[in-house]
């Protein structure tokens, strides 16, 4: 098949033919095929976001901000819910089939006989849309880690980390000093360097200081103060005085926040962004699968024990009422720590088994279960949404989380019904 030929489907099968691994970190092949398509020095102002949680709401605030400023912004973010497309957008637009592919078709075209995986591709399709669309700001989210992430051979402007936990310790090291390590990769020498971590590692501190980044640690060199209905943000040399709060609801949300404000107020004298862009991007800040309630259902991707503490506190400050937990999880996730961190929030079970060599089947992840829980188990996503939803009776509330193949597959129910 020719590459013209080659539909979005097409191609996106095959680039998982490619590469002997799934995952491959590191820089060399991905920046050799950038160089090529003279992607490595973008026009573009660019902010990359990283982190264990809160990479994607970051990244997608970073970007309504500086739309809201006027500017023309691309977004990178993954892995996607639905649609491939939804991991480029340019304005809060995804990109289309034949803009991919005609992305697609020139990597191939340049690469030769470099391999690349799946995210490398995906990467380069993004910045080469990003060019060929001349934005004016690209917000870019790591896909896993950060100094060995396809995202990082861009030069960020300004960098995020959001949160460090222990996750993707297979590749990135089995405690937070070696992770920190790993996410401190994308700040870069007299650029900023966002800190939203409460404690974090000092191997981060230290690595930022050692290449000379313009370190700026929540709580340490910026602030953020919750009142009521809003909050103030203030650094030694700026404060804005009530802030709408975000769209998606937490106090995690609000770090997060704190962060992208903090980058946008380093970048001033490239990108100046008033307060009314602010205003305008703060309340308006959604993402499909993060504390995104959709009627009585509550569809969130927490799969470590960080981003399940985040949505049992979301749970803790809404009204009490009936809620039952639709599961699915990896083999190697935290599953344990995330069933026990839910459990005070949860008053029933219905366990869903997910797919694929990592998916764990709904009887083995209920050996997980605490005594006396009330468990169901289901074989597919339908099924459990149908057990929920009779358990749930009329008064009841029901949250899907565990993966975003849960929350994935609940959400494509969902789009069949409508």
């Amino acid at each position: 098949m020719s590459d013209s030929s080659r539909s979005l489907a097409d191609w996106l099968h095959w680039q998982q033919t490619l590469h002997s691994k799934p995952i491959e970190l590191g820089l060399a092949r991905v920046r050799a095929v950038a160089e090529r398509l003279n992607l490595l020095t973008p026009r573009a102002l660019t902010v990359t976001v990283g982190g264990t949680n809160g990479k994607g709401s970051s990244s997608t605030l970073a970007a309504k901000i500086y739309q809201a400023a006027g500017y023309k912004v691309g977004l990178y973010t993954s892995p996607h819910l639905l649609d491939y497309n939804e991991r480029v957008q340019v304005n809060g637009v995804t990109a289309s089939d034949a803009r991919l592919c005609a992305a697609f078709a020139d990597i191939e075209a340049a690469r030769a006989d470099i391999p690349l995986t799946y995210f490398e591709f995906g990467t380069l399709a993004a910045l080469w849309v990003f060019a060929h669309e001349n934005v004016d700001v690209q917000v870019l989210e790591v896909g896993l880690g950060g100094r060995l992430d396809a995202v990082n051979i861009i030069d960020a402007d300004a960098a995020i980390v959001t949160s460090i936990g222990l996750d993707h310790v297979d590749f990135l090291g089995h405690d937070r000093e070696a992770i920190g390590f790993e996410k401190a990769g994308i700040f870069r020498a007299q650029r900023a360097a966002i800190v939203g971590d409460l404690a974090p590692p000092q191997s981060l501190l230290d690595h930022a200081r050692a290449i000379g980044a313009d370190l700026q640690v929540i709580r340490q060199h910026f602030a953020v103060h919750p009142h009521g209905d809003g909050f103030d943000w203030e650094n030694p040399g700026q404060q804005f005085k009530n802030l709408p709060l975000p769209g998606i609801a937490g106090e995690a949300q609000l770090r997060n926040a704190a962060c992208v404000i903090a980058a946008v107020q380093a970048l001033q004298a490239r990108a100046p962004v008033g307060m009314d862009a602010l205003c305008q991007a703060l309340p308006a800040l959604r993402l499909p699968g993060r504390c995104d309630q959709r009627g009585r259902w509550i569809f969130d991707v927490a799969h470590n024990r960080e981003a399940a503490t985040v949505l049992a506190d979301f749970l803790a400050q809404t009204p009490k009422v009936l809620t039952i937990g639709v599961l699915g999880m990896l083999h190697d996730k935290p599953q344990a720590q995330v069933i026990q961190t839910l459990s005070a929030q949860i008053d029933a079970w219905v366990l869903v088994s997910l797919p694929g060599a990592r998916g764990t089947a709904a009887a083995q992840l209920a050996a997980q279960m605490p005594r006396h829980a009330r468990v169901r188990c289901c074989e597919t996503m339908q099924q459990a949404m149908a057990e929920a939803e009779a358990s749930a009776g009329e008064q009841g509330r029901i949250v899907v989380t565990g993966s975003f193949l849960t929350v994935a597959a609940a959400l494509a129910e969902f789009r069949i019904a409508d």
